[in-house]
């Protein structure tokens, strides 16, 4: 053990000497190894290269055409960090802890590469600006991922909605029997809920689409640059308006969590419902062998692992939300190093989230509702009580309070006796209210009972079919 330290601190005061080269004119002396330690960051933000070598090739163009370096350096700059890239993706960078983070790390492999005209590339920059940028890239381009995920989801959910078209289950409140509805409206609840999410990700991208590459250290800077120019070129409408927030600003992060956190909600609720289901006192679906799996004791046991896992993700995404809106709660302006622990929340929920909306994906594609079953629980539970209430408002002409109150006695006498409401026979109804008819039949059908759901948004499969129709077209835009 003896060994292994002297090793490390070797290897330590070494590191610290490359360090120092990069930031250490202030310094006499190189940073501890405990601060070493707790001041990299490299080991979780090399995963911003990719955005960190394009910002900086824009940012050299930029210099080049402004005047304030040379096109020959400019040049010299973005070839070296294509391939300083190609590097990267062919695991052949060595990345260096003493060096903090990716865009040191880069920046000395440039100086390796083609000496000290890379120090130019950092003219009219900070570090502060470029992780602002490279990270607001990098969660742009999630955001993107998520939506494709998303659309897909949506289309999964349709595909179900239509394949089953009228199949009959029951509705819940307080998980008992409600109403009856059909399969397709409940898919297509689904579908709202993930359109909205799909919005919500949109707008948070057009918010977000600002350029903070300017705005330097904090204050912006005295070099002639060209703003427009830089977000023009990395896909940005425009660049932020004021140096101070450009630098501090994570609002961007806190959106793309909170957004996933709701996300991932739904994804959540629907897994709750899939676990329930696939149970043997539910049995309303099957849920493929390719997302359970079985018992290492219970030779019987057919789990649904997937559901339940993607309901346990959510959790780490709340979770990093809350860790988020933590760090940045007491930061006064601008940059403080705090904000370096904002990476790892937000690509531990970007990766959760992307993931969890795949293997919905997969559960869902695969997803078999057992028809019989529905159907029989469907008409349990008294659940078109409801539709014999709205008979008497429309037919004896009583207010729905005393519908209500009429209807909660016929149901008390049904299940006194153990039988549904379309099993009581007339006169047991006429008890209550002689005014009863043998027309009460037609409204204590379970299909009847869907069918007439017909208002906007209802559940009636005309209705259902009018509301895919229209998803159908939205989504292929």
């Amino acid at each position: 053990n003896l060994i292994s330290l002297n090793l490390y601190m070797k290897h330590v005061m070494t590191e610290k000497n490359k360090s120092n080269k990069m930031w250490g004119g202030r310094f006499n002396a190189g940073p501890d190894a405990l601060m070493e330690e707790i001041n990299a960051s490299v080991d979780f933000d090399k995963r911003l290269y990719k955005q960190d070598i394009e910002g900086s090739q824009v940012h050299a163009s930029m210099l080049a055409k402004q005047g304030i370096i040379d096109k020959k350096e400019a040049d010299l700059i973005c070839d070296g960090l294509s391939k300083i890239s190609l590097e990267i993706e062919m695991d052949e960078f060595t990345f260096s802890k003493s060096l903090e983070d990716i865009h040191m790390n880069v920046e000395a492999r440039l100086s390796e590469i083609i000496g000290d005209v890379a120090g130019k590339l950092h003219t009219a920059r900070s570090r502060n600006d470029q992780v602002a940028l490279d990270f607001r890239m990098w969660v742009r381009d999630q955001i993107d991922l998520c939506t494709i995920e998303l659309r897909k989801l949506i289309e999964i959910f349709l595909n179900q909605a239509e394949l089953y078209d009228g199949l009959l289950m029951p509705g819940f409140t307080h998980m008992q029997t409600a109403q009856p509805v059909t399969w397709s409206h409940h898919m297509m609840a689904y579908v709202e809920m993930f359109g909205r999410d799909l919005d919500r990700f949109k707008d948070a991208r057009l918010r977000m689409n600002e350029c903070p590459l300017g705005g330097a250290a904090l204050a912006g800077t005295s070099f002639p640059i060209d703003r427009d120019y830089t977000s023009k070129k990395l896909g940005f409408d425009r660049p932020t308006a004021n140096s101070l927030d450009s630098t501090s600003d994570r609002d961007f992060a806190l959106e793309f969590l909170s957004s996933s956190a709701i996300c991932a909600m739904h994804l959540s609720r629907f897994s709750e419902e899939l676990v329930i289901w696939s149970s043997s006192q539910f049995n309303f679906v099957n849920i493929s062998e390719k997302f359970s799996s079985g018992s290492s004791i219970m030779p019987q046991k057919k789990n649904p692992d997937a559901a339940e896992l993607i309901r346990a993700k959510s959790s780490r995404i709340n979770g990093s939300l809350v860790a988020f809106l933590t760090m940045m709660k007491g930061l006064p302006l601008t940059y403080s190093k705090d904000m370096q622990e904002d990476k790892e929340q937000v690509f531990d929920a970007a990766d959760t989230l992307l993931l969890s909306l795949a293997a919905m994906g997969g559960m869902v594609r695969e997803l078999t509702p057992n028809k019989d079953v529905l159907e029989k629980a469907t008409s349990k539970g008294f659940s078109t009580a409801t539709d014999l209430a709205d008979w008497l408002v429309k037919n004896v002409n009583v207010p729905f309070r005393k519908a209500h109150k009429i209807t909660g006695e016929i149901v008390k006498i049904a299940e006194t006796q153990g039988c549904e409401l379309k099993d009581l026979k007339l006169k047991e109804m006429q008890r209550v209210c002689n005014e009863i008819n043998n027309d009460i039949y037609t409204v204590l059908s379970i299909k009847n009972s869907v069918n007439s759901r017909d208002s906007y948004g209802g559940t009636s499969p005309k209705e259902v079919r009018k509301q895919i129709a229209m998803w159908k077209k939205k989504i292929s835009k």
